[in-house]
């Protein structure tokens, strides 16, 4: 229909529906083996992971179900492999579907999906292993409940059991290492190819996502061993500025305190990315288990009680030391504002102090100036009844009645009378100017 119309498409538009329909669960018939994989990225790029796993094809025949920058699902001809690219790792699903003769017992020494794929190309995988998993998704035919009931209840490992999708199957899981990877056993009893695509899906991104999200806690412990040195010496300083007695003192306080607000905002840029992404991950989980659907199965804990148990106390350690890491920031901050106002107002105090003798000195030069201009009246005078005094000599030639001592005498009022009102004249004057620029 939009063949028919001119209307001008956003560059995005495609591309943003392609991703909502993005990794939609791989379909998995039972029995199936599945093999999670996910690599920390180390300095590797994504040139690198695409090269390498274009190798998986050199020695036979591959097809590529789905093919994007950040996502890939390739099918081989012993395995399938979905390839996605997350912010901090990479991870490599393998799925291997078991034959008649391969089903095994359940017992999780089975083969693996990993069997059909060479070990030199696993091992040359970039990045860091972060997180190994196995899932057997096998039919209540091969395996019953009860006897893998019997078998995990006679385990010392504590084991975590659920009903998922509305009891369509069983999930048995003691999140344990073992030659390297945890495990899952999954026990179809109704499932749909579909809805064991999405089950084995959830359970892998569970075990992914709680192990990211545990990449906190080392981070967190790191921070409660120095959080409490910092709160000390921040109490300390406290102490300091209620006990200064002049300005040098507050300055050293300053000084000190500045160089702790350095220490604690380097910490909050160091964690903060690493405590917001451990929040997310366990919101992850949260989320995966809860699509789950869980029924409980007497006797055994159920995944989301498994979780609050052993993954929600590391987050709420990773949760406190975010929290005490901000309020020891706004406290210095506090603190540093508080010192720097008594900072300023004893300044403020100098420069009254300092405000109050330059008008003392203004008024003494003031005074001065005003001496001065008397002792310059007293000079024009007397210079100027000296002129008089010359100019009635040389006219006393003409006018011998005329003496010059009388004239020099009659002209020092009159001289001094001028000279004092033209000096206030002209302070007058510049009065008026200063003013103006003003």
């Amino acid at each position: 229909m939009l063949a028919s119309f001119e209307f001008e498409e956003h560059p995005l538009r495609q591309r943003l529906n392609q991703e909502f329909h993005a990794r939609p669960p791989i379909p998995l018939a039972v029995p199936t083996l599945v093999s999670h994989l996910a690599f920390k990225h180390e300095g590797n790029s994504v040139a690198d992971e695409r090269e390498h796993l274009s190798r998986l094809c050199n020695d036979g025949v591959c097809r590529f179900l789905e093919n994007s920058d950040t996502h890939l699902v390739l099918e081989a001809e012993k395995f399938t492999l979905r390839w996605e690219l997350h912010t901090e790792f990479s991870s490599y699903t393998f799925s291997h579907p078991l034959a008649p003769g391969e089903a095994g017992d359940g017992s999780g020494t089975a083969a693996t999906a990993l069997q059909s794929l060479l070990p030199e190309w696993l091992a040359a995988i970039p990045g860091k292993l972060i997180v190994a998993t196995h899932v057997e998704l096998r039919s209540a035919r091969e395996i019953t409940p009860e006897a893998a009931m019997a078998a995990y209840s006679a385990s010392s490992r504590q084991v975590a059991a659920s009903l998922v999708s509305g009891g369509s199957a069983w999930v048995f899981s003691d999140f344990m290492f073992d030659e390297g990877f945890t495990r899952f056993l999954v026990i179809d009893i109704s499932l749909t190819e579909r809805q064991a695509g999405r089950t084995v899906q959830r359970l892998v991104e569970i075990e992914t996502y709680r192990i990211m999200a545990l990449l906190g806690l080392p981070v967190a412990k790191q921070v409660g061993r120095w959080l409490p040195d910092a709160e000390k010496r921040l109490a300390a300083m406290m102490s300091g500025i209620v006990d200064t007695q002049n300005s040098d003192d507050e300055r050293e306080v300053l000084a000190e305190l500045s160089r702790l607000a350095a220490e604690v905002e380097d910490s909050v840029a160091r964690t903060t990315y690493r405590f917001g992404a451990s929040h997310a991950y366990h919101s992850f989980v949260n989320q995966r288990i809860e699509e789950l659907r869980e029924v409980r199965v007497p006797g055994f804990p159920i995944f989301s009680e498994f979780m609050q148990r052993r993954l929600l106390p590391a987050m709420n350690t990773c949760d406190a030391m975010a929290r005490r890491q901000e309020d020891l920031s706004g406290r210095v901050v506090r603190s540093s504002q508080l010192l720097r106002t008594r900072v300023d107002i004893e300044l403020e105090r100098q420069n009254q102090a300092l405000l109050a003798q330059m008008n003392n000195r203004a008024r003494l030069q003031l005074r001065l100036q005003e001496t001065v201009e008397g002792l310059s009246v007293v000079a024009i005078t007397y210079y100027g009844s000296q002129l008089v005094k010359n100019l009635s000599a040389g006219v006393a030639a003409i006018i011998p009645e005329l003496s010059p001592e009388v004239a020099a005498a009659l002209s020092v009022p009159l001289i001094a009378t001028f000279s004092l009102i033209g000096i206030r004249k002209m302070r007058q004057q510049l009065a008026r100017e200063e003013g103006e620029e003003s």
